[in-house]
């Protein structure tokens, strides 16, 4: 008989008292869409670029990585990203790939500061799967061998491009 008032002593202790729960603000960020906004491949070289002899010396690769974010809506936010790959074989261009895949997003319960950390961060982080393999393709569909790019952290990108903006208004006072 002790052992069950034990139990219900601890079942009573583990409810909350009345009107002291813990309100936690719940947070959302939903996928309305996703979209190739825009993309480029040039072969310029074509068809000497796809000789063999070409294809011995892989080419140097130079990938340049942008997001932009903006509010379209209420609560509702485009996240773009945008990649430009650059292959070079001795100073010569071999092939430019460039893709802005972009996504629409409802996101909800977000404080005001943490909006624009969630477009250029989390957001870009779900698109970019899919922006790697538009490249793929593009890159395989052109010719050349498909380009695998690596995993970006976006997080380093944005706090990166936080300090130069500190520096810039630095710098102009």
């Amino acid at each position: 008989m002790e052992d069950n008032k034990e139990k219900k002593k601890s079942k009573t202790a583990e409810k909350p008292e009345a009107g002291k729960e813990k309100k936690q603000e719940s947070h959302q960020i939903t996928v309305n869409a996703q979209y190739i906004k825009d993309l480029s491949f040039e072969n310029p070289k074509a068809p000497a670029s796809l000789t063999a002899g070409q294809q011995k010396d892989s080419p140097k690769i130079d990938v340049n990585i942008d997001v932009k974010g903006a509010k379209i809506g209420e609560n509702v936010y485009e996240s773009a990203l945008t990649i430009t790959a650059k292959a070079l074989r001795k100073d010569e261009t071999v092939f430019v790939v460039e893709v802005t895949y972009a996504g629409v997003f409802t996101i909800t319960g977000l404080p005001k500061e943490d909006i624009e950390p969630a477009l250029l961060v989390f957001c870009p982080s779900l698109l970019f799967p899919f922006t790697r393999r538009i490249i793929a393709d593009a890159t395989r569909d052109g010719g050349f061998p498909p380009l695998m790019l690596d995993p970006i952290d976006f997080g380093q990108l944005y706090a990166r491009r936080k300090a130069a903006q500190k520096e810039e208004k630095k710098a102009m006072n």
